[in-house]
């Protein structure tokens, strides 16, 4: 039987609470990486900001793509069946020199079958050389090793599984876990990726409602690779 209208939104609901937390991320972090590109920019006036900047190797990447552009619209429509905004919603950034993100989102309804759930979500961090703190290759590393443990460390979390995944930018880092949610397991993908001065993150999950099948773990992941790769490539693709 398909469970009532209120009870599946209720579960949608909780199901989204981990990754807009992901997105809110993208425009709340502090510290060192609202220096990414803020700081850079507020010292570039000041006499000795040449002087600086020259300490350190310069940043690779000047700008980042736009989240929403970042992955393509047939990989979407792939990865998000019947997608609610094939645009997809952009987070929320002070600075989109330095943070931006997009997420996708779509409940494939197969009748007696049940429903397939899917959530699609990518996040960039750029960094800037700081005489001080490191070029911005060098704060890209440590930030997307802080990345990689974070994602390992999630709440609740079971089955956790890491591996490296070459192709996907200068280095990238695959995570999988399942993680119970009311009544449903989620199996969650996640990509960690850097390339030069920048952090890319991409996050795939999905669950199967009233009787659909959990979605296969390999599967997930496959397909979370392949749009890793699309974001990781739109950096470079947006500083020609």
């Amino acid at each position: 039987m398909h469970r009532s209208a209120p009870r599946l939104t209720r579960i949608l609901a909780c199901a989204a609470v981990p990754v807009m937390l992901v997105v809110a991320g993208c425009s709340s972090d502090s510290g060192s990486e609202d220096k990414a590109s803020g700081s850079a920019a507020s010292t570039g006036s000041a006499p000795d900001a040449k002087q600086s900047v020259a300490n350190v190797e310069p940043a690779k990447f000047a700008k980042l793509p736009e989240p929403c552009k970042a992955i393509t619209s047939k990989t979407i429509e792939e990865l998000v069946p019947k997608v609610k905004n094939k645009a997809g919603t952009a987070g929320t950034s002070s600075d989109t020199g330095a943070r931006g993100g997009c997420s996708w989102n779509g409940l494939e309804d197969k009748g007696v079958k049940g429903s397939n759930y899917r959530w699609l979500d990518v996040s960039f961090l750029r960094y800037e050389s700081e005489s001080g703190l490191g070029s911005g290759e060098k704060r890209a590393q440590e930030a997307y090793a802080k990345e990689v443990a974070k994602t390992e460390a999630t709440d609740g979390a079971k089955g956790v599984k890491k591996s490296s995944t070459p192709g996907v930018g200068d280095e990238a880092t695959a995570i999988s876990y399942d993680l119970k949610k009311t009544d449903e397991t989620f199996k969650y993908a996640t990509i960690v990726a850097r390339t030069g001065n920048v952090v890319v993150t991409l996050g795939y999950n999905g669950a199967g409602y009233a009787g659909a099948k959990t979605p296969d773990a390999a599967e997930l992941m496959k397909d979370a690779v392949k749009a890793a790769k699309e974001a990781a490539a739109s950096v470079a693709t947006a500083n020609k």
